[in-house]
């Protein structure tokens, strides 16, 4: 064990490592919050703020949220609770796309917005919002607008896309490009919310036959802090892994209720 291991089990309640003894860490070694909280999970620890996790994620898959890349396109009313629950859940990259500023309209609704942010790029107040509380959690910024011609890039190393726009040709673009590209993307509506998964994930040959997910709500977009949206995604790949040679062409499933 190097110096660094020693110094978190020497910290660890249990399995347990305090936030105070991560930011430590990080002071005393030289480390980002981003690294430290890898070696901790990486030693089959887990960070005391993910203790309420346990009861659908294992540590092993609390690394696995960590080595994620999540894209969340579109950052208003329905994706900064995207983001917000992607960073509390403890997925370790979440690419913020967006090109619009925070106007007053957006103020009786959207969780990223307040006076201060009027006129600020929504991706830079995401980040800033991130920062403030999950300093482990990288967010890179994009202040783009997604389309088909720059989807590929945008797209690049992501490991699932949620959907959060408000255009339907621009969500058609993105349901065509993660096809393509072989992504599986989240996507969400007034009192719904649906995982699909591309051909290489479900083994069937139609991007037409999504697994739908379903959870209960007054039909409010809050309704994404229910169930996060990437655990929607996680749920349903784990369904997969358990459930692949019966899914049929064609077929959905609904998880939960």
């Amino acid at each position: 064990m190097d110096e660094v291991v020693d110094f978190l089990w020497e910290r660890a309640a249990g399995d347990l490592l305090p936030w105070a003894a991560q930011l430590e860490a990080a002071g005393q070694f030289g480390l980002s919050l981003a690294a430290v909280e890898k070696r901790i999970l990486e030693q089959g620890l887990l960070p005391a703020r993910y203790q309420r996790n346990r009861s659908t994620v294992s540590t092993e898959e609390q690394l696995q949220l960590f080595n994620s890349r999540v894209a969340v396109i579109g950052c208003g009313g329905l994706g900064g609770y995207i983001i917000e629950e992607l960073a509390r859940l403890g997925v370790g990259h979440i690419v913020a796309i967006d090109p619009d500023i925070f106007e007053e309209h957006n103020l009786n609704r959207q969780l990223l917005s307040t006076p201060a942010s009027l006129g600020k790029a929504k991706v830079d107040a995401a980040a800033a919002r991130i920062k403030e509380i999950n300093p482990a959690v990288t967010l890179e910024a994009v202040q783009k607008a997604f389309t088909k011609e720059n989807g590929y890039q945008l797209l690049q190393g992501v490991t699932v896309a949620v959907d959060a726009l408000d255009s339907i040709s621009f969500r058609l673009e993105l349901a065509e490009t993660c096809t393509e590209m072989d992504i599986p993307m989240v996507y969400g509506a007034i009192g719904a919310g649906t995982v699909t998964l591309p051909p290489s994930y479900r083994g069937t040959p139609p991007s037409s036959a999504p697994i739908a997910i379903g959870w209960k709500g007054r039909g409010s977009k809050s309704s994404w802090g229910i169930l996060p949206s990437l655990r929607l995604w996680w749920l349903a790949c784990r369904w997969r892994r358990s459930a692949r040679s019966s899914l049929a062409k064609g077929s959905s499933c609904v998880i939960g209720s």
